[in-house]
């Protein structure tokens, strides 16, 4: 049996720790040609800035293949959850990646920082 337990250093309510497949499915809706953009926003910390770079990856994944992601080793502090995230795209698997999550009233959201390294990848990069 396997336990897996998650505390915050404030004695806060600590959100539940998050499946693999909770994460990837952000993972995947992020990348999904088909959904809008205001539904991807939904799916970052502060995504509606990120607005503008969503829609130009978004566009440019259109004809581009199927990308998959593989979460593992996850592991949440307090609201936080970091996980190692394999990205397959039709090129090939990158090397694993940190990702971090939050929990916020929406659900887990990917951070602002590992939805930029997406986004780079998807010749979308972040300016500040």
């Amino acid at each position: 049996m396997t336990s897996i337990t998650a505390s915050s250093g404030a004695g806060d309510h600590a959100a539940a720790t998050p499946t693999p497949e909770a994460l990837q499915a952000t993972l995947d809706g992020l990348v999904d040609p088909a959904k809008p953009t205001a539904d991807k926003e939904k799916l970052v910390v502060d995504g509606q800035k990120r607005a503008a770079n969503i829609d130009t990856m978004t566009k440019g994944l259109a004809n581009y293949g199927k990308i998959l992601f593989t979460v593992s080793d996850v592991k949440t502090t307090g609201d936080t959850a970091t996980a190692q995230v394999v990205i397959t795209s039709p090129h090939g698997p990158a090397p694993a990646m940190p990702m971090t999550w939050q929990h916020t009233s929406a659900g887990w959201q990917l951070s602002d920082a590992s939805a930029c390294q997406i986004l780079a990848m998807g010749m979308a990069p972040c300016q500040a």
